[in-house]
């Protein structure tokens, strides 16, 4: 029998002005995702805590065990799904754009720190994580790159050369960066033969306009789902199979070892 495992990805508004705004909203939707029988909500970078709040972020930044977690974790248990999402995390004196995965058990599934931080607003309140770590959910091996991570093609090969069999990327993405969305990632699930699913915000957060665009490719390239520019949730069904049919097609990340420079 196949595994499947189904999928929605929550592109929420930008206007969200406070952290109880934003979960209001989540748990809000979260009655329409069960109704589509998703067993994975993804929400975009910093979904939790806000994208384009300068300084604030340092007083809404939160230990990845604290109260933002705890509510969130207990919305995954008690709705029967997992929820993956992004929030500013405090590691004592340090903050990092973090996101987190939390079961239909209420349980931590994956954790991950954005690797590469683009110049503004985000190197000048954070510091960069180190490493990515694959986790399983329903049998599925799960990667996470945070954004900007994804767009260096070294970060989606390495997690699939882990065995990553679906890429999850909570965004934050501009309007002025629509060739991104459209473009260059969905080739990182083409190149490596992996699922991939961009959460992207929409809408307009003080003053910085997002694209939107969020999607979810298959391992194909074709797209199972794309979302337009306002806020909505878009679903699919990820029938694993096709990533072994993928690789065996183009195997790019076992003929990539016997390329010499």
């Amino acid at each position: 029998m196949s595994r499947t495992l189904r999928l929605a990805v929550g592109q929420s508004p930008a206007e969200l002005s406070s952290v109880a705004e934003r979960l209001a909203w989540l748990q809000d939707q979260l009655p329409d995702v069960v109704s589509h029988a998703a067993d994975l909500l993804v929400l975009p970078e910093l979904f939790a805590t806000g994208y384009n709040i300068g300084d604030q972020v340092a007083a809404r930044a939160e230990p990845a065990d604290g109260a933002i977690a705890a509510t969130i974790a207990e919305l995954a248990r008690s709705h029967g799904l997992a929820i993956h999402y992004g929030f500013a995390e405090r590691d004592g004196v340090e903050l990092f754009n973090a996101a987190q995965c939390f079961g239909p058990n209420g349980q931590r599934l994956g954790f991950h720190r954005k690797l590469a931080l683009p110049p503004g607003f985000e190197r000048d309140h954070f510091l960069p994580g180190q490493g990515s770590e694959l986790f399983t959910f329903r049998g599925v091996r799960i990667a996470t790159l945070v954004c900007y991570d994804a767009e260096f093609p070294e970060t989606a090969r390495h997690v699939a050369s882990l065995g990553a069999e679906v890429i999850l990327v909570p965004t934050a993405l501009g309007a002025e960066w629509d060739w991104v969305a459209q473009r260059m990632i969905p080739t990182r699930a083409y190149e490596n033969g992996v699922f991939l699913a961009y959460a992207n915000s929409a809408g307009v957060e003080n003053g910085l306009a997002f694209l939107g665009r969020s999607f979810i490719a298959a391992p194909d390239g074709q797209e199972l789902a794309r979302a337009g520019n306002a806020p909505e949730i878009i679903h699919a069904t990820l029938e694993l199979d096709r990533v072994a049919a993928a690789q065996a097609r183009l195997p790019y990340l076992i003929d990539r070892r016997s390329i010499m420079f």
